[in-house]
């Protein structure tokens, strides 16, 4: 056989195995995996892995009433980090209050649209954070992250390394 002649049998094989592969399918509930904190001085990017077996991942600019109205509804943000410090050898959490002026490190993750007629979602968030620590007295933290779909069905939690805040 002829070079030209392999080489077709070769892409007709390729093709017919690729019409006999499952779509992916993933559970409806979100699932992410922390990827990489990568910090430039008060500012960080945040990055994580996440699968949706119903694609509902994220929010529209106009999705502000219901359970994402703004101020007072939890589900007016989707992606929650929240933060602990290293304090005399245990974790603890610091709860940050709004009434109070401080600002949790909550985001909107805008939507995510699946493409062809699968709605399963996989991919990456990439956050830009423009402030990643606090200053306090203690020089060690990290995150505990959680992302929530339209359907409010909750991720799993997953959590950073460590960090040390820089001086």
């Amino acid at each position: 056989m002829e070079v030209r002649q392999h080489l077709v049998i070769l892409v007709v094989m390729m093709l017919a195995l690729s019409a006999c592969l499952e779509p992916e399918s993933y559970p409806p509930e979100p699932r992410i995996s922390f990827k990489a904190l990568e910090p430039s001085g008060m500012q960080a990017v945040l990055r994580l892995n996440f699968t949706d077996g119903d694609g509902d991942i994220g929010l529209d600019q106009n999705d502000t009433s219901g359970v994402f109205c703004p101020d007072t509804c939890r589900y007016h943000y989707n992606l929650f980090l929240e933060y602990y410090e290293l304090q005399h050898g245990e974790w603890v959490h610091i709860e940050l209050d709004p009434e109070a002026g401080q600002v949790p490190f909550y985001y909107r993750v805008p939507r995510v649209e699946p493409s062809g007629q699968n709605p399963a979602l996989n991919g990456e968030i990439k956050l830009d954070m423009p402030a990643y620590y606090l200053f306090t007295d203690f020089d060690t933290a990290r995150f505990e992250i959680q992302l929530v779909d339209r359907s409010l069905n909750e991720s799993n939690i997953a959590t950073t390394p460590l960090f040390v805040k820089p001086d």
